[in-house]
């Protein structure tokens, strides 16, 4: 009987069960919107709604199990963004809600931060760049304000929270641990006398496992609201960033960068460094989903800044087009955008900078001002690479594009133009689920090893080569510098 996995993929703005063949196609899919709502504990607070989003994927289980009948499903695994997750008591039931990344409310524990730790000094220990919505600032906001929830319970992870729903196990993830600036860089564990120093409980995250460890099997309460056989395995994925970067087949020191709402430019590595020098360039390192290897990053907002372009810009124009006609309309502008230039500094956690969109005319356009930000983009991800570089000693070769932001064949274009190296594509665009899928073949022995999986993929890489324009891009920055 032909197998697949089904891989539960929780989004910030949507919600999808896949499930995926082992040479890497999908057999049928399923989405629904996601979004934070206001948290009814906390002006202005945003927060995930646990219950409505495990309704909505079982219902988008279900329809994915109808299609697929013929199929056996062999194998389950989550993935969903980093950081995220709430304190559960032993039975699993939420002791406050899940706070979403996009709430603000951490940002004053950040500025407080030297009445617990020294920033280079938690810098140094964890790896992990100081973003305020990092997990170690929601626990000290939660220890300020709700202490009681801290005692006598478990933090899972969001990709950890649906498993328990699937499984009935309580098990962190190697990879979302990494997110959360409470981990040891050498051990990969959770550091118990950072968590001491903070005063938060030494045991409150519990086990954790490896990517693709089978940790338990549907339940058969999770059968009936999924759809999913009773008695399927269930392997740990985690955090989607890490397994983008698997599912895109890179090696060691190959950047690669994960395009969506947030970019995200990595490369995998064996060696690590925290320092002061690396805190400067922005770098965050991260666990890889093989265990021994580390990702070392840097973040921005990228299509975040897009859309915004979009919802103020176009709204005339249906949703369902939108992107396509902004792209079309942009391709008319020449580079440069007729002097519009844009500072996409839309999120500083250090410096808590603005952006800003100089060089408005009367005459100006919205199509210039979309092609200027994907300019200031592109310069954005050029001195990411150059500092990845610096940080990890090597010197690239091409940059592997990949998830949404990778469909923008203008961007692409403009990337290479002002990166002045080629920006790769792949024929796989579902690279988060193909990798957390890759894991779970694996964990469940369809596949001996990771390798042997990635080798059943066919990547079809695409070259977008620096065209006649990037001399005048560079031309173009350096008189923006002067």
């Amino acid at each position: 009987m032909e197998a697949c996995v089904l891989i539960f993929d929780c989004g910030a703005t949507n919600l999808r069960v896949v499930a995926m063949a082992p040479d890497g196609s999908i057999k049928a899919s399923h989405s629904l919107p996601n979004a934070s709502i206001e948290d009814p504990n906390f002006k202005d607070g945003k927060i995930w709604p646990l219950e409505i989003i495990w309704d909505k994927l079982c219902a988008a289980s279900k329809t994915v199990v109808d299609q697929i009948k013929d199929i056996e499903i062999i194998g389950v695994s989550v993935t969903t963004f980093g950081v995220d997750g709430a304190v559960v008591d032993p039975k699993g039931n939420l002791k406050y809600p899940v706070i979403s990344w996009q709430c603000n409310r951490t940002h004053s524990i950040l500025r407080s931060l030297d009445k617990y730790v020294d920033l280079l000094k938690l810098y140094e220990k964890t790896g992990v760049y100081p973003y305020d919505f990092n997990t170690i600032f929601k626990l000290l906001w939660l220890k300020e304000n709700h202490p009681e929830t801290l005692e006598g319970s478990r933090f899972l992870f969001m990709p950890s929270l649906l498993v328990q729903l699937l499984s009935g196990v309580q098990v962190n993830d190697t990879t979302m641990l990494g997110t959360a600036m409470v981990a040891e860089l050498g051990s990969q564990q959770v550091s118990t006398p950072l968590l001491a120093k903070l005063g938060i409980p030494k045991n409150l995250f519990g086990s954790h496992a490896q990517a693709g460890e089978v940790v338990g099997e549907i339940t058969k309460s999770a059968s009936k609201a999924t759809g999913i056989p009773e008695g399927v395995p269930v392997c740990l994925s985690g955090h989607d960033t890490q397994f983008a970067v698997i599912g895109s087949g890179v090696g060691l020191y190959e950047p690669v960068l994960s395009s969506g709402t947030w970019e995200i430019l990595m490369c995998r590595s064996k060696k690590y460094s925290a320092t002061k020098k690396q805190l400067n360039l922005g770098i965050t390192t991260e666990f890889d989903a093989v265990k021994g290897i580390y990702n070392l990053g840097i973040n921005f907002v990228a299509s975040g800044l897009l859309e915004w372009v979009g919802n103020h810009f176009y709204r005339d124009v249906p949703k369902g087009n939108r992107y396509q006609f902004m792209i079309t309309e942009a391709e008319q502008v020449p580079p440069g955008a007729k002097g519009i230039t844009v500072d996409p500094k839309f999120y500083d956690p250090i410096k808590d900078a603005g952006g800003a969109i100089s060089g408005i005319r009367l005459s100006t356009t919205r199509s210039e001002i979309y092609r200027a930000c994907l300019e200031a983009l592109a310069l954005k991800l050029k001195n990411a690479l150059q500092s990845l570089e610096k940080a990890a000693n090597f010197k690239a070769e091409k940059i592997i594009c990949v998830g949404g932001g990778s469909k923008n064949m203008l961007w692409n274009q403009i990337k290479a133009d002002v990166c002045s190296i080629p920006i790769q594509l792949i024929a796989q665009k579902e690279t988060t689920v193909l990798g957390s899928a890759l894991f779970t073949f694996t964990g469940v022995g369809y596949y001996k090893d990771l390798e042997e999986a990635r080798s059943a993929i066919r990547y079809q890489p695409y070259l977008v080569y620096p065209s006649s324009h990037q001399n005048r891009y560079q031309e173009i920055f350096d008189n923006k510098k002067t």
